[in-house]
């Protein structure tokens, strides 16, 4: 890039921080006086003009000053050298706080609170989904002589508990018979397979255990499909009430959007690949109801296995290095965790 280009980028780039930091127009006065760009107020007064042709910047009918547009918080974004990494200190925190969940439903909880409360923005978090889990265990406990409690333990920390009346009394021996039956049959196996042969499993089996099986089996299968009303865990939502002033005229339609499961699947589904950072800027999202909000989302898991998406919602005008590090460090928490590493 030419040196005048390279000297505009860092013109945008302080607009940018100042306007972040101080929700106000930025004036080439203030550039000066703050930044240490090495030029004269007079061409700083050049390149603001150069930008704001080139789209990179606006002036509000309200102010002199100047704010990024979209276009110029892409630039940026894309020119971002470094994401300012999170403290040794934040990321101890981060781990430790994950590391106290007690199941999937407390780890995915609690992340949703670290992302809103480390970015001041929206969080989410989508369940891992069921279809590229695998079974990893099915414990069985009797709870009467006649009367089963079923868990479904999954790869990614899904524990799914189940009472099951069995009609009639079974015995420690049935009970032990059973429980090796379905693991030897499920264990795994990913849970539309695991669900497939549960389906074959009474006609599989002993002939007096049949009854009890077939019981087993049919409230078993309930824990082994999707449930999409399950699929999302929201965070933070006040945060974006701080600022109102950046969601002119469009805040309601932003709450309403999120209240909408399907458009912040589909915001997510942009996250595909664990540890790969997707930002969405403004005009850029899809979804009219949120052209006012920047998402920055990334995919959880292992580099083998996506099992979800996580990201934060909010204006435009946001932090994007520190954002883009917190989604980060919290979703390669979560998939060492979920991963069982």
């Amino acid at each position: 890039m030419a040196s005048a280009d390279e000297r505009r980028f860092e013109v945008l780039r302080a607009i940018v921080a100042d306007y972040v930091s101080n929700q106000e127009p930025v004036g080439s006065k203030a550039l000066v006086d703050r930044h240490n760009l090495g030029v004269s107020s007079a061409t700083v007064r050049n390149d603001m003009a150069a930008l704001e042709e080139d789209g990179y910047i606006t002036q509000p009918h309200t102010s002199a000053g100047r704010i990024p547009t979209d276009k110029g918080y892409r630039l940026f974004v894309d020119r971002l050298s470094e994401v300012r990494p999170l403290s040794a200190a934040e990321r101890r925190a981060i781990r430790n706080f994950l590391e106290g969940a007690i199941d999937l439903d407390d780890v995915l909880r609690r992340s949703v609170r670290l992302l809103a409360q480390l970015t001041r923005q929206v969080a989410i978090v989508q369940y891992p989904t069921l279809t590229t889990a695998t079974v990893r265990h099915v414990e069985v406990v009797p709870l009467t002589p006649a009367r089963l409690m079923l868990v479904l333990i999954t790869n990614t920390g899904r524990v799914d508990q189940r009472a099951v009346d069995l009609g009639d009394v079974t015995s420690e021996e049935g009970v032990a018979r059973l429980r090796d039956m379905l693991n030897g049959a499920l264990a795994g196996h990913r849970l539309p397979e695991a669900a497939a042969r549960v389906s074959e499993l009474p006609g599989e089996c002993p002939a007096e255990l049949r009854d009890m099986m077939t019981r087993v089996c049919t409230v078993l299968v309930e824990s082994l499909v999707e449930h999409p009303e399950e699929r999302l865990v929201l965070g933070g939502t006040a945060n974006l009430t701080r600022n109102v002033a950046d969601f002119p005229g469009s805040l309601r339609q932003v709450l309403e959007a999120l209240e909408e499961q399907v458009v912040v699947l589909k915001l997510l589904a942009a996250a595909r690949n664990p540890g790969a950072v997707t930002v969405l800027i403004g005009e850029e999202n899809e979804d009219e109801q949120m052209r006012s909000t920047s998402i920055v989302s990334i995919g959880y898991g292992s580099d083998e296995l996506l099992l979800g998406g996580m990201g934060v919602v909010g204006p435009t005008r946001m932090d994007y290095a520190g954002t883009i590090a917190a989604v980060r460090a919290v979703a390669n928490y979560v998939g060492q965790i979920l991963s069982g590493k």
